[in-house]
């Protein structure tokens, strides 16, 4: 069977770093994101992937859309055999979470955990259609906010605490099938979202932040995702991955 990797915001930033490594590691990516097709940034990512891969609009808020998106990604290349549940949203405004309006705490919820969990569970239930002889895994790039308090922001971490419990459900739900479920863990890592902050923590990086020292890059992340995804770490289905540098590891 081939390996079919479908990730989410694959057009740019961790998704895209990850959506090169598994290209290379011979799987062919397809990226879902909400963009149109002939933007100039899914075009750009489509080059730097080669032409085995493919881009497809979604978007994760219209659980509705998800049947007809994998549909097409199984006509067009073939059941996925993997899934990278990584797009998602910051907060929309950072301020104080006393001032924090319905309106923009839906919109994080909605994406980065009401959407990931229905496309999550369309892709679940047509894996254990699969042949169980071939690997499969379900990755989601969750946050080191799932677990790090940020006031200002706290939409964003509370839809990220609770997509690190569904990465924990679906890795009991699928463990007898040997469907292998992770939570990646992200810290703070160089990409557009981050772009609007960057001198912010540039500063608190130099002032010791992060003991690594340094930004997170995209192929960071990658490197930890592909031996998830080839099924070398399956007996460790469940396991929470921080890729921060050090940066959620409680000090003094």
């Amino acid at each position: 069977m081939s390996r079919i990797a479908l990730i989410t915001g694959g057009q740019q930033g961790i998704g895209l770093g990850i959506a090169e490594a598994l290209a290379g590691a011979g799987f062919t990516p397809v990226l879902a994101a909400q963009l149109p097709e002939d933007d100039a940034t899914v075009l750009a990512a489509l080059t730097r992937l080669g032409r085995k891969a493919r881009y497809l609009r979604h978007d994760l808020a219209e659980v509705a859309a998800v049947p007809a998106l994998l549909e097409r990604i199984e006509a067009e290349a073939g059941p996925v055999t993997t899934l990278i549940s990584n797009a998602g949203v910051p907060a929309r405004i950072r301020g104080d979470m006393l001032d924090l309006t319905p309106e923009n705490f839906d919109f994080a919820t909605d994406i980065n955990l009401r959407g990931a969990f229905f496309l999550a569970q369309a892709v679940a239930r047509r894996m254990l259609a699969l042949d169980g002889s071939d690997y499969r895994s379900i990755i989601f790039v969750t946050s080191v906010s799932a677990a790090m308090v940020s006031i200002e922001r706290a939409e964003y971490c509370i839809s990220k605490s609770a997509a690190a419990m569904m990465a924990q459900l679906f890795a009991v739900r699928l463990a007898p099938a040997g469907i292998g479920v992770f939570d990646i863990r992200p810290g703070i890592i160089e990409t557009p979202m981050t772009a609007g902050v960057a001198d912010k923590y540039t500063a608190r990086i130099e002032g010791g932040l992060v003991p690594a020292a340094r930004w997170g890059q995209p192929s960071d992340i990658a490197e930890a995702v592909v031996p998830l995804a080839e099924g070398r770490m399956g007996f460790a289905t469940g396991a929470v991955i921080p890729v921060d540098g050090g940066l959620s590891i409680p000090r003094l």
